[in-house]
This record gives C-alpha cells, structure tokens and sequence, in this order.
C-alpha cells in the first residue's frame, strides 16, 4: 500500500471531525479526514430539534449538509477505519484497513461505542430482535411490540421514533425518574401507546429464532415483545487512545485543554470523547470543539514551519 503524507490527519466521520475539516480546509492546511460512517452516530439521530439555523432537521439531513460543505471546499471523508497508529521520529504512522497514511499531527474525533447490557439472549439475538439504533432497524417492527432500555435523551428520542412505527413501546427504566430533557418526556407522556415502566432493569431475553419476550426484575415479570433497543449510554473508543497513552479520566474520556491538546504531543482530540465542554456532549459543541482543534493546529504549524 502506499503511504500518503499529510501536515494533519483527522481521524473520525462525526460532527467534531468534518467541522474541523471544514476549518482545515479554510486554512488550506494539508491534511485528510478519514473515517467510516459520515456523522457517525448524528447521521442515526430521528429528531434534531437544538441545532441553531433548524427549526427541525433529522441526522441524515445535517450530515448530508455538512459533507456537502466540505464537498465543496474541496475534500471528502477517506472511507478507512484506522487500526493502529504508531510514532516514528516525530512522524504519526496510521494504518488503515486499506491504506496506510502518515501525519506531522492527528487530531481523533472518534466518537464513542454503545454500551451493552451484559445480560443473557443480548449477544445471542443481535440483529434477532436486538438492535442499539432505532432509525436503523425501527421499520422492521411495524405494528408489533418493542421495548427501549435506557432513561436518557437517546432513549427517549428512540421510544418517539419507534411510538410512530410499533403498535406498543415499552421503556424500561432502572431509575425511578426520566433523566431525558423536558421536551422529550412531554411528547412521550402524551403518546399513547408508550408505557414507561420505571424502577426496573431487564435481566434476560428470552427467544428462539429471535426476540421473543424479556425478562425485568420488577415482580421477575416477563414482557412479550418482538424487539429490544438498547439505549443506556457510550463509552469511548479506546483501543487508539491506548495505542497513543493518552491520558484519560476514570470513565475513559480523553483529557483535553482549552486548545483540545491530548497529554502528548501534537495529538488533539474532540467530540464526543473528551473531557470537553463540561462533558455537555452534543452536536453543537463537538462541532466547537473540532473547530478549537483545527484553528490552534494550523496556529502551530504556522509557527513550526
């Protein structure tokens, strides 16, 4: 494979990463943006009601909006998925699935994996029934019943979705509050084929050839559905964050400055895996924080030429 050499190579297909693109892009740095899934986990968002300029817009919509921004300055996301990145007298040596590339400086704007329940029938009905992205998979249970595990925003905006395709969503939730924004659990309390059941963890799921039915230790009561989507957070990527020994918090966030500078040198990181922005993880301030990212990396390589 030949190695291509850039000045940056930004590592991520998400909000952080194009909009630091389309800052690198400005500056007429020399630089790639490589990764998999344009807008990474935006591109699956059903309602984005917060971001200013929308009055409404969907993931698909904004992602579509941001490439096409970076379209036309130029560049496109590099369709790679970086395995390993090594330092070799000053050099930044990234290895990709199908290229190899090389970089004065990298910045990862890698986003954050699902979490997993851990529970009996999880890993055995995958893609059977269980499914961790409701705009991904909700079509496919149209008129039947599903369940949503999970308290937060991304739960809630799962159970809206899928309210609008299911003949019955259940949300289960291990505490005995709704930790979502007030705006999403005013549209869920008044949806009529919702029922929230709080208190209450899922501890198996039950099927043959697929989702049959789950199991919540609530009164170990069994709750007949055809399909469970699981909402309980993210966790950072961290096989590359190890790889490069950065340092990290106790959750497994990259610590970052004001600048969005890792603990070494002329690594950067943004998005949704950093200590940044007060850990207010939204589509608004990774775009901030790649943009932070990009401005003081063309300020120093300015003053490094």
């Amino acid at each position: 494979m030949t190695e291509n050499r850039y000045d940056l190579i930004i590592v991520g297909a998400g909000p952080a990463a194009i909009s630091a693109a389309i800052y690198a892009a400005r500056y007429k740095m020399n630089f790639a943006i490589i990764g998999g899934v344009p807008g990474g986990n935006m591109s699956v968002s059903y309602d984005i009601d917060n971001y200013p300029g929308y009055i409404h817009t969907t993931g698909t919509e904004l992602t579509q909006n941001m490439t096409k921004q970076l379209s036309v300055l130029g560049h496109k996301i590099i369709q790679d998925n970086i395995r390993q990145i090594t330092k070799n007298d000053g050099v930044f040596q990234l290895n990709g699935a199908i290229g190899k590339y090389s970089a004065r400086k990298i910045l990862l704007a890698i986003g954050t994996e699902r979490n997993k329940l851990g529970i009996p029938g999880e890993v055995e009905f995958s893609g059977k029934g269980v499914s961790y992205c409701a705009t991904c998979d909700g079509f496919f249970f149209k008129d039947k019943l599903v369940a949503v595990v999970g308290g937060g925003d991304s739960a809630a905006e799962a159970a809206v979705f899928l309210s609008e395709i299911a003949k019955k969503v259940y949300i289960i939730l291990r505490r005995d509050v709704f930790r979502a924004e007030p705006d999403w659990v005013d549209r869920l309390n008044k949806t009529k084929n919702v029922e929230m059941i709080f208190s209450a963890n899922v501890t198996e799921i039950v099927g043959k050839n697929k989702v049959e039915k789950i199991i919540i230790d609530k009164d170990n009561k069994e709750i007949a559905v055809d399909g469970i989507f699981i909402e309980i957070g993210e966790t950072p990527s961290s096989v590359l964050f190890e790889q490069l020994k950065l340092n990290r918090d106790e959750s497994g966030y990259v610590v970052v400055d004001e600048k969005m500078k890792t603990s070494v040198a002329n690594v950067w990181a943004a998005g949704d895996s950093t200590t940044g922005s007060n850990k207010f993880r939204q589509i608004i301030t990774a775009c901030a924080e790649g943009a932070i990212a990009a401005n003081t990396i063309y300020a120093d390589l300015r003053d490094n030429k």
